[in-house]
């Protein structure tokens, strides 16, 4: 015996994905299901997923690189204390989210040039109640001039991808004022995508190391020797740089983890380097 059309078993309920197009990147934004963890959503722009964010936990990170940046943030000040967080490249907010999580009660900005993205992810991807974070659309440049000094505990810059970054956004002028918005017991944090040999990288952390006080190179162990693609992150201080966060940061991976500061950094910086 078989069913009678239209009298067998429902179809599973399809995920509507949320699509909105892009004019500054030319390029459509949609947000999609997580088809591994369950409540968790993707972002992607152009086809390219940008940014994952867990709904139900917003203080677990996904994606790697993130998690660098997390737990250097997790270094600041007293475990748990609010802090004033500069985000320059929105995304899905998930720094935002996380920040929140493990520290409520913080001050946070947020700038990106994409005024239909945050109106897509806000409404998609709702910020978990009693965040405090300004949604500034603008140019991260002219936004970070208006800025006092000091203002920000940690200022986070995710708008790098290789030969893709703005220009304006790589200048030795622009990441003086990345430092001169940031605490003397904070840390300038910059995303750098690149591709073997990491040319765009190292003379980003040449250009941050110049400037601050203290700088460390924060990526996966592989990725030293310069013949591998992926992400580097450049942390820049106006005070020294503390050996116990070496010993933590490498602790807490992602693994395996590479933490250079001082003498392995300068080396990482030279063309060839490692």
């Amino acid at each position: 015996m078989t069913d009678e059309p239209g009298t067998g078993p429902p179809a599973a309920e399809e995920f509507e994905v949320p699509t909105s197009w892009l004019p500054g990147a030319g390029a459509y934004a949609e947000i999609d299901e997580d088809a591994h963890i369950e409540g968790a959503l993707i972002l992607s722009i152009g086809g390219a997923q940008q940014s994952h964010v867990d709904m139900a936990h917003p203080d677990r990170v996904f994606y790697e690189y993130l998690q660098r940046i997390a737990h250097v943030i997790d270094l600041l000040s007293t475990p748990g204390a609010p802090l004033r967080v500069l985000h320059l490249g929105a995304g899905a907010l998930t720094l935002v989210r996380y920040v929140q999580a493990t520290r409520p009660g913080s001050s946070q900005v947020a700038v990106d040039l994409e005024a239909d993205l945050i109106a897509l992810v806000l409404a998609e991807m709702p910020l978990p109640d009693g965040t405090a974070c300004e949604i500034i659309i603008g140019d991260a440049a002219d936004v970070v001039l208006e800025q006092a000094d000091g203002a920000f505990d940690a200022v986070v810059l995710d708008i790098f991808a290789g030969a893709d970054a703005p220009a304006h956004l790589t200048s030795a002028d622009f990441a003086a004022h990345l430092l001169r918005v940031c605490a003397d017991d904070g840390v300038v944090l910059v995303n750098v995508g690149d591709d073997p040999p990491l040319t765009f990288a190292r003379a980003q952390s040449r250009q941050l190391a110049s400037l601050a006080v203290a700088s460390a190179v924060l990526t996966e162990a592989g990725m030293v020797d310069g013949s591998r693609a992926g992400n580097v992150i450049v942390a820049a201080r106006r005070s020294a740089w503390p050996d116990a966060w070496t010993t933590a940061l490498l602790a807490a991976g992602p693994h395996p983890a590479a933490v250079l500061a001082g003498p392995a950094r300068a080396a990482f910086e030279q063309p060839g380097g490692s």
